[in-house]
């Protein structure tokens, strides 16, 4: 008699995004709500602000850090994102391979930008 139990091994090619990309959308989701939250709250605690206030608050290290992993986690939280979407919607590879390139250009120059800004470099 044949045994038929054989072990099929299954080799996954291709996109292995899936869970990991799921778990970073909402670490990203949570590190952007604590910074919106945190900015709000000292909005609200500090009414009538005008550009010497910002300036003092921005003027901190570690409030330009957090900004700046707040974008970060925006633009990463972006990208997968639109890969999604363009991964569902654009069906032809030269187009969707054109908005992957011109999506990361920008998220890439955003992120020079950023750094620009809070740092004045």
């Amino acid at each position: 008699m044949v045994d038929r139990r054989e072990s099929v091994d299954r080799v996954v090619t291709g996109a292995h995004y899936g869970l990991r990309d799921w778990i970073v959308q909402r670490v990203t989701a949570v590190i952007m709500t604590i910074y919106i939250v945190l900015l709000t709250g000292y909005v609200l605690l500090h009414p009538n602000m005008g550009y010497a206030d910002w300036d003092a608050l921005f003027s901190h290290s570690i409030v330009r850090a957090f900004t700046l992993v707040f974008l970060l986690a925006m633009y990463y939280h972006a990208w997968i994102g639109v890969r999604e979407i363009v991964m569902d919607y654009v069906k032809s590879a030269p187009l969707r391979l054109s908005i992957y390139v011109l999506v990361i250009v920008s998220l890439v120059l955003y992120v020079i930008w950023a750094v620009q800004i809070l740092w004045g470099v």
